[in-house]
């Protein structure tokens, strides 16, 4: 994001603003109201706000700020999480995706992942050159695969995706089938798809890497930060590593040059948190997804709360709802633990969190005093969490 005045800041004039579109990903610009640029001076001591692709904001507690003639750049320390899901929703890029679940061999397997790969070098081609200069974050793919499949007419679709395949209606059905899971968000996701496909993993890599050289042979700097979802144990994150960076060095001798880059986690899973350490010494930087974290250390499924929550909430039984307000008893234990554990194995680890708790007042104060890096919320909780963190830090 870049803020631009025709006078120097201490002027109070309103600036116009630069940010992609959290759907598009195209380039907008506007002028930022009084209320905004008051709330941005306020800030500015302490923290940064811009707006991503994945429909998420950012917030670093270190600010840096680099005069550039009448106008300024916010330089960050982390670009916010991209999902990759969000790329496949195009029909012609959906087929692929479908081709890709419902091969039955690792050769047809490949061959819809060599039809996915230009879309997605190409999409992170765009990002790359939009955010010059700055780093970009990357979470691979993390939602379940039958999230991908069809649905309504399902027959339908089915004899559509067989007609340009090959493949036979009733098998596609039946993996269909076999694809269906009672509880989705603690099945088949995240790491253990790329664990289970490595070829899933292998294009993902293949696309950023080939992305970040093709834009640096352009002159523009890149610095890609690949994130591995839903670990458990330092094994699944270990595959992933030696994956990707075996990945890496193939496109780097192939393409003939080299750029830094860097792989961490996600910390979702409470076991996550409480081998930490173990896991920080592949991983270069942690993600707390306090969602999943809430959920997998309450054991409650997000999507069916409401049922109980209330009453649970007017009997006194809890006084927030733990997937606004962050249990800091609980699963905030959790992240101090992993955070100092991590950083015990790796003292330079950085340390942030994604999820709506980023957006919550109570939740960010944690989360500064804890000594995260930074937060990330969705947009409307912006404003609330960067008053948040500037009266804890100021």
């Amino acid at each position: 994001m870049t803020l631009e005045s025709s006078r120097s800041w201490q002027t109070r004039i309103p600036l116009r603003m630069h940010w992609l579109h959290g759907t598009t990903g195209q380039k907008e610009s506007g002028y930022a109201g009084q209320s905004t640029w008051y709330l941005y001076l306020f800030s500015i001591l302490v923290l940064l706000v811009t707006v991503t692709t994945s429909d998420m904001f950012y917030f670093p507690f270190d600010l840096f700020v680099l005069g550039e003639g009448n106008s300024f750049k916010f330089l960050f320390f982390s670009f916010p999480h991209l999902y990759l899901g969000q790329f496949f929703a195009s029909d012609e890029r959906i087929k692929a995706v479908r081709q890709m679940i419902m091969a039955p061999t690792v050769e047809l397997r490949q061959q819809a992942l060599d039809r996915l790969l230009p879309y997605q070098r190409s999409d992170f081609e765009g990002i790359f050159r939009a955010m010059d200069g700055l780093s970009v974050t990357i979470r691979l793919l993390d939602p379940p695969l039958h999230e991908f499949l069809p649905e309504g007419n399902v027959e339908e679709i089915v004899r559509e995706l067989c007609s340009e395949t090959g493949a036979n209606q009733e098998d596609a059905l039946a993996r269909i089938e076999k694809l269906s899971e009672v509880n989705p968000m603690l099945g088949f996701r995240g790491c253990r798809l790329g664990i289970s496909y490595p070829e899933l993993t292998e294009m993902q890599a293949r696309a950023i890497f080939e992305a970040a050289i093709a834009m640096t042979n352009q002159g523009v700097q890149v610095f890609p930060e690949i994130m591995v979802p839903l670990v458990g144990t330092p094994q699944e994150l270990g595959h992933q590593v030696a994956l990707i960076r075996q990945v890496a060095n193939k496109v780097f001798t192939s393409m003939g040059k080299t750029i830094g880059y860097k792989i961490g986690t996600m910390i979702e899973i409470p076991r996550a948190a409480l081998v930490a350490d173990e896991i920080a010494e592949q991983a270069e930087f942690f993600s707390f997804g306090t969602n999943d974290l809430t959920q997998m250390t309450f054991g409650y499924s997000r999507d069916d709360v409401g049922k109980f929550i209330p009453i649970y909430l007017a009997q006194g039984i809890l006084q927030h709802d733990p997937f606004e307000v962050l249990d800091q008893r609980g699963v905030g234990e959790l992240v101090k633990l992993a955070t100092e554990r991590g950083r015990k194995a790796r003292p330079n680890l950085k340390v942030g969190i994604c999820g709506e708790h980023g957006g919550e007042p109570s939740s960010v104060a944690f989360f500064a005093k804890t000594g995260l890096d930074y937060v990330s919320c969705s947009p409307f909780r912006v404003p609330i969490a960067r008053l948040a963190a500037a009266q804890v830090l100021v």
